[in-house]
C-alpha cells in the first residue's frame, strides 16, 4: 500500500514510519505544521529536523504539510471561545477530527494515498466489514478517547501500527533495533501540535483574565484566584486560600459574569454529583450503541456504567458519577475494548 505518515519527530511516529517501510509498504513521511503562538517558545523547527532525519534513515522520502491556518480555525480559535464562554474544551478530540483525519487525510487520499498513519496508541480492526476501533494494548497509553469522532469513512483508511505494543518501552526497544535518531528523545505532552504550553500563560496572552474571590458553598469569600475562566470543574490546584482548611478543595463550580469559583471538600464533589448528563455534537463509529456500555467523562477518567442513551443526548447512568463532569469535555462510550463514539458534556 501507499502510505502517509504524519511524522511528528518523536519516537512514536518515527516507530510507525520504520514498521511500516520494513513490511514493504511504499511510505512517504509527512510533517504537519500547525499554528505556534508567538509568544511561547515552540520546538517545532527541531521537530521536523528530527522528523527528517528518521526519514532519510529509514529511507523514505519526506515532505511537510502547512495546515497552520487550518489549525488556527479549528483547534484554537474553538479552545479560545469555549474557554471565553466558560466551557473547558477538548483540543486534541478536535485536533485529530479536523487536522489529522480531516485535512492531512484528504490531502494524502488527493495524492494517491491508500492509507494513512499515525503513532496513535489505539487499534483498528477490521470485523464483518465494519472497521472497528479498540482501545490501544497499553492501557496507561491509548489514545481511544481522543479518537471517538471517527467515522467508517476514516477508519477504513488509518493504520495505528504502535498500537497493539504492550508497553512504551517496547516502542522505544523498536526504536532503537530500527537505530532511530530519536530513539531516546523524551515524549512530548501538551496542547496537540504545540507541546507543553502553561494553559494559563496561553489563556491570559489572548483573553482578558482578571484575578476574582474563591467561595465556599455557603457563599462567602475564602481566597483569591486567577481568573475563572481558566479553571475546569474538579481542579484542586492554582487558587490561594486564606482560612486555614485542612483537607484539600476542589472546583465546584464557576461564575463567568461574576469572575468567581466556588470550591468544596471531596465529599462535597461527590455529593454535587449528577446521575444523568447531556450530551450534543454526538458521532458514532459504526453504530448507536446499545446493551452493554460503560463511558468516561475524561481522559483516563473512571469507567462508568450507562443505563441508557437517549437520541436527544440524555444519559443516564447505573449509578452516581463520583464527580462532576467539566461542561465541554468528551463524554467517550466504550463496549469492552471497543470505542463507539461520544459527544459534548452541556449543562
Amino acid at each position: 500500500m501507499k502510505v502517509f505518515v504524519g511524522m511528528s519527530g518523536g519516537v512514536d511516529s518515527s516507530v510507525t514510519a520504520a514498521e511500516l517501510h520494513k513490511k514493504g509498504h511504499d511510505v512517504v513521511g509527512v510533517f504537519l505544521k500547525g499554528w505556534y503562538p508567538e509568544n511561547i517558545p515552540c520546538t517545532w523547527k527541531e521537530d521536523r529536523q528530527d522528523a527528517l532525519h528518521v526519514a532519510a534513515h529509514v529511507g523514505v522520502p519526506f515532505t511537510t504539510l502547512d495546515l497552520s491556518k487550518n489549525y488556527k480555525e479549528s483547534v484554537i480559535n474553538y479552545l479560545i471561545d469555549e474557554y471565553k464562554a466558560g466551557r473547558t474544551p477538548n483540543p486534541d478530540v478536535l485536533c485529530n477530527r479536523d487536522i489529522k483525519f480531516g485535512a492531512f487525510l484528504d490531502w494524502a487520499i488527493g495524492r494517491g494515498a491508500d492509507k494513512v498513519a499515525t503513532g496513535h496508541y489505539a487499534q483498528i480492526k477490521e470485523v464483518g466489514g465494519i472497521y472497528r476501533l479498540l482501545r490501544g494494548a497499553d492501557p496507561k497509553k491509548d489514545q481511544s478517547y481522543f479518537l471517538y469522532t471517527l467515522t467508517q469513512k476514516e477508519l477504513s483508511r488509518i493504520i495505528f501500527p504502535i498500537g497493539s505494543v504492550a508497553k512504551k518501552a517496547e516502542t522505544r526497544k523498536k526504536a532503537r533495533a530500527f537505530k532511530l535518531p530519536v530513539a531516546k528523545k523524551p515524549d512530548s505532552q501538551g496542547l496537540c501540535f504545540i507541546g507543553h504550553v502553561d494553559m494559563e500563560e496561553f489563556l491570559s496572552a489572548n483573553i482578558n483574565v482578571s484575578k476574582g474571590d474563591v467561595l465556599n458553598i455557603e457563599g462567602e469569600v475564602i481566597g483569591r484566584h486567577q481568573g475563572s475562566i481558566i479553571y475546569t470543574l474538579g481542579q484542586r490546584h492554582g487558587f490561594d486560600i486564606t482560612r486555614k482548611i485542612n483537607e484539600p478543595l476542589y472546583v465546584l463550580a464557576k461564575d463567568i459574569e461574576k469572575n468567581t469559583i466556588t470550591v468544596g471538600p471531596k465529599k462535597l464533589q461527590k455529593k454535587l454529583a449528577p446521575h444523568s448528563i447531556r450530551i450534543n455534537n454526538m458521532t458514532w463509529t459504526h453504530v448507536f450503541p446499545v446493551g452493554d456500555i460503560t463511558a468516561q467523562y475524561r481522559y483516563h477518567g473512571p469507567e462508568v456504567a450507562v443505563k441508557s442513551i437517549s437520541p436527544e443526548g440524555v444519559v443516564e447512568f447505573e449509578d452516581t458519577l463520583p464527580e462532576i463532569p467539566a461542561e465541554g469535555q468528551s463524554l467517550v462510550f466504550y463496549r469492552g475494548e471497543e470505542c463507539l463514539g461520544g459527544g459534548t458534556v452541556v449543562y
